[in-house]
């Protein structure tokens, strides 16, 4: 199949934001395929002592949902912050942890398809700290982490089949 980002043009939108839903689409396609056939035991496992697919789902899904938070204008809620060291436990199963993950990727492309390219340079506020970034800066960010999560998540699925 075709990389999401070789499938043509979208009508009717920016390049920048076609571009930023071409790389969720092809983050959503990479974790599916690289989660969709571990059992339980393959997706929490740490082969090698790295750390495992289902982390990586995890925090896939969480960072998503708190960088959208900032996105939106918002700041993280307590229960986003509490939630953080949550990412490294779980049992989920792969189906739970991809359906966290699609769902986060659903508003990622809300927010990306409100942002009017005229406010790309818009700011935002991330962290405590209240960093000043611009939206379509974090916008590209919530892209990038995205594939280094599933690069990692890969990884670690590959090992825990093998081991």
């Amino acid at each position: 199949m075709t990389e999401p980002w070789l499938r043509g043009v979208l009508p009717d939108l920016h390049p920048v934001t076609g571009h930023l839903l071409r790389a969720s689409a092809q983050i959503r396609e990479d974790i599916e395929f690289a989660l969709r056939p571990l059992n339980s035991a393959q997706v929490w496992a740490t082969p090698f002592g790295m750390t495992s697919a289902g982390f990586h789902a995890k925090h896939l899904a969480g960072s998503t949902r708190r960088l959208c938070t900032y996105l939106a204008g918002g700041q993280l809620s307590e229960e986003q912050l509490w939630a953080i060291p949550m990412e490294n436990a779980g049992g989920e199963s792969a189906d739970q942890l991809l359906a966290e993950i699609e769902a986060a990727f659903q508003w990622y492309e809300a927010l990306v398809r409100e942002l009017d390219p005229a406010d790309f340079g818009a700011v935002r506020e991330v962290g405590r700290q209240r960093l000043r970034v611009t939206a379509a800066g974090l916008a590209i960010h919530i892209a990038e982490h995205g594939q280094r999560h599933v690069g990692q998540a890969i990884s670690a699925a590959k090992l825990a089949v093998s081991a």
